[in-house]
């Protein structure tokens, strides 16, 4: 389809930013930014996330890792061997590039009134982990396990010294979460690859005894299927 038929349709859909930051955060994860007036002043909730025009018409999620309310979103995007358009466009894209996205939306956020807040998932679940720690007060109570490859993928996270850090290999989530033990009664944040996710929501629910409406889940990406590399 010509750009001059397709555009005016894209344009009803996404937005046009402009990236402005393009640099490393952790050994396989760049940190941007994308700037456009339109996404200035709107009502973003900590765990929101953005689709992503990559590799001309292909969308990707993204969750927020910062919200700028004159007009930006920070990203940081995971560069992986496994990665398919996702992870080729973070890894290349540079200051001054145009990208069509869409505003943040999703409902994988976090419940401020929550009186425990535990967090489990691995690097692809702890930005948007870290848009929802910044929101929480310094009094909050809060827990959970975060896994990364080595200890050069954990992104500066605030509260981090309350989580329990995992080295991918030498043990699992789950394993993690039985450890940890937590008591029933706030909410839980689970993403990451898509099994794991339900393997630590059975042993929430089945084995820690955890209402199963206070386990809040979201499956990032799984091996092999088609837009989630």
């Amino acid at each position: 389809m010509p750009a001059t038929v397709l555009n005016p349709v894209l344009d009803l859909l996404f937005v046009r930013g402009t990236v402005t930051r393009a640099e490393p955060i952790t050994s396989r994860m760049r940190h941007l930014r994308v700037e456009s007036d339109k996404l200035a002043g709107l009502q973003v909730r900590p765990g929101q996330q953005v689709r992503v025009l990559v590799a001309g018409l292909t969308p990707r999620t993204y969750s927020v890792w910062r919200y700028d309310p004159f007009g930006a979103v920070e990203l940081c995007v995971l560069d992986h061997p496994e990665g398919g358009p996702g992870a080729a466009w973070g890894r290349s894209v540079e200051v001054g590039e145009q990208v069509r996205l869409r505003k943040p939306e999703g409902t994988f956020t976090l419940r401020p009134e929550a009186t425990h807040h535990v967090f489990v998932g691995e690097e692809t679940a702890s930005v948007a982990f870290g848009a929802m720690l910044d929101a929480l007060p310094e009094g909050a109570r809060i827990s959970g396990c975060v896994e990364t490859e080595t200890a050069a993928d954990r992104l500066p996270l605030r509260h981090s010294n309350r989580l329990d850090w995992l080295t991918r290999g030498d043990d699992s989530l789950p394993n993690g979460v039985r450890r940890l033990a937590p008591e029933p009664g706030g909410i839980a944040y689970v993403a990451g690859e898509a099994r794991t996710v339900q393997s630590v929501r059975q042993v929430l629910v089945r084995e820690l005894g955890w209402d199963r409406r206070s386990v809040v889940t979201k499956p990032f990406w799984a091996p092999g299927k088609k837009g989630l590399e």
